[in-house]
């Protein structure tokens, strides 16, 4: 029996374009000598389709295309994700179900038993946990299909109260099928393979692992399926960051009993810039490219200052909508460095994209002198800074809808954290490159964008950060070193550690709580702003829920 694998890039709600994208990928497995081809979770809607789930007219056009499917299976099986109506008047009306379709029938559904409600999935919000569980009968073997979730339970510290393999286990299969839609993150490559080495160690049955690929807004989908076999060997690995149909012969695998060589994982308990910041890299291309490709736009502009963060966001603009769709904007004020600009106009130059030079110090002067008068002959301060801050943002707005550019944000994910942004200014944008990207990891992103020559200019990497927002004015002003600030933001955003675990680990008890401080009295800054691509376990965004309003630690 020869299982292929669909690993494909949907559309939420583009019911048409994701059903023809299956039927193309059935036939194309049929030339291989398929028996059964595998998709992944929720692929008939596309994956995580959130309250699209609570119009009655959206499951309609997801049985519409199950039924367009079932009707090209005469000659090969195929195991498909889409909701499912639950039949029974308890509990919620649907459930995330993998649908078994052979000759030209609906042969069986499985339904999903772990829901994940953490970080960006809430899927008990919309879907019933199954309630009983069968093996697929197929060409002389038992499947035993899973979907996602329904494998990630095992553990000294089990997160559910039942393992849906242990059910199954009862009816003695010979295999496992996973159909997965498991997010990107800079680590959960390592941690998805091992889980699922230890499923088939503990079970002893080898399992085909089908994940999504591609984009959605903020959440990446990094593929990478995978084929192990009972020894815990991999068998066949598909690509990172695209579409692939691949497999391996089921009889093949079931007679291989080669040993699994010990295997090392990255424990990443400290902040890693450099760590697999090419896989970072790759996420964010492709979050920027399909942004724009499901949105239907073509072109994007951004603020282009000469520094790191806008520099390391132009390169990767560049690299997912091609240099022709990417206009640069330098906007110089009366404290911008004249070697921030030359800089700037360097990087575009190594680009060849286009580029302005707005000056933008009549308008800053027009602005003071407007608020003079009800500044009140107050001191220079943060006030004159935001303003220029927020005159680059509307001449940005302007220019995108006057040309039907879209804004991407450069903030990255340290500024963010403490607040270090000006709203309606440098957070202005439609799209978040950097926003879950830490300081110290935009400049392991420069370092790996010139890895083969050099496209960011050294002196941008080289020098101080700065905003140029007054005389000689450095980041270091007003933030900690970002070396030291980065490693405490990691230990309290991602790995979730409180004051006292971080100054167990030697850092300043009084810059501990002045960073978390920052980092909780700025939220109401976050929940104003755009989607962020998301690259790591713990983004801003849908997946970190805290309250604007909140004493804790602040």
């Amino acid at each position: 029996m020869k299982i292929i694998l669909a690993q494909q890039n949907y559309h939420i709600g583009n019911f048409e374009l994701n059903t023809q994208k299956i039927l193309d990928a059935i036939t194309a497995a049929e030339a291989q000598g398929a028996d059964l081809v595998v998709f992944t979770e929720l692929c008939v809607c596309g994956y995580p389709p959130r309250d699209f789930l609570e119009f009655d007219d959206f499951i309609q056009q997801s049985y519409a295309a199950i039924d367009k499917i079932k009707a090209h299976t005469s000659n090969i099986a195929v195991l498909v994700g889409a909701p499912c109506r639950n039949t029974q008047p308890e509990g919620k009306d649907l459930f995330n179900a993998a649908w078994f379709l052979h000759e030209g029938e609906v042969k069986q559904i499985i339904h999903k038993t772990l829901l994940p409600t953490y970080d960006v999935f809430d899927e008990y919000r919309y879907f019933e946990p199954a309630y009983a569980w069968n093996v697929v009968p197929f060409k002389g073997k038992k499947l035993a299909v899973t979907i996602c979730e329904d494998i990630w339970n095992l553990g000294d510290n089990p997160l559910y109260r039942i393992c849906p393999m242990d059910q199954l286990m009862e009816q003695q299969p010979d295999v496992m099928i996973n159909l997965s839609a498991s997010p990107f993150d800079y680590n959960h490559a390592q941690n998805r393979q091992k889980i699922i080495r230890e499923n088939v160690k503990k079970y002893g049955i080898p399992m085909y692992y089908c994940n999504a690929v591609g984009s959605q807004t903020e959440i990446v989908f990094d593929g990478g399926s995978v084929i192990f076999d009972a020894q815990g060997n991999i068998a066949k690995e598909l690509s990172y960051f695209e579409e692939a149909l691949e497999g391996y012969d089921l009889e093949v695998l079931l007679q291989s009993k080669a040993p699994a060589p010990a295997v090392t994982y990255n424990n990443v308990d400290a902040l890693q810039p450099e760590y697999n910041i090419d896989r970072i890299y790759q996420a964010i291309v492709m979050g920027i490219k399909d942004y724009f490709q499901k949105m239907g736009f073509t072109k994007a502009i951004l603020g282009s200052s000469g520094g790191i963060d806008s520099a390391v966001t132009l390169a990767l603009a560049v690299e997912a909508l091609g240099k022709e769709n990417v206009r640069a904007i330098l906007m110089p004020s009366p404290y911008s460095t004249e070697h921030s600009v030359d800089d700037a106009v360097a990087l575009s130059e190594n680009l060849d994209n286009p580029y302005d030079i707005i000056r933008i110090n009549d308008i800053y002067e027009s602005f003071l002198q407007t608020l003079q008068p009800h500044f009140e002959g107050r001191p220079f301060n943060v006030a004159e800074e935001n303003t220029q801050s927020r005159i680059r943002g509307n001449l940005l707005m302007g220019l995108s809808n006057k040309f039907g550019y879209i804004l991407l944000n450069t903030s990255n994910k340290s500024e963010l954290s403490t607040g270090y942004g000006t709203l309606y200014g440098d957070m202005a944008g439609g799209l978040a490159v950097l926003g879950d990207v830490y300081k110290m990891q935009v400049y392991a992103l420069a370092r790996y964008i010139n890895r083969d020559k050099e496209i960011i200019p050294a002196n941008i990497i080289d020098k101080a950060p700065s905003a140029e927002l007054r005389p000689n004015q450095k980041d270091s002003d007003s933030l900690p070193d970002y070396t030291v600030l980065d490693s405490i933001l990691y230990q309290y955003i991602e790995r979730r550690q409180g004051p006292k675990e971080i100054i167990a680990q030697g850092f300043d008890p009084a810059l501990v709580a002045r960073t978390l401080k920052l980092v909780n009295t700025n939220e109401y800054k976050r929940n104003q702003f755009c989607p962020i691509i998301r690259v790591s376990s713990k983004a801003f965004g849908v997946g970190r829920r805290v309250p604007i309003v909140g004493k804790y630690l602040s």
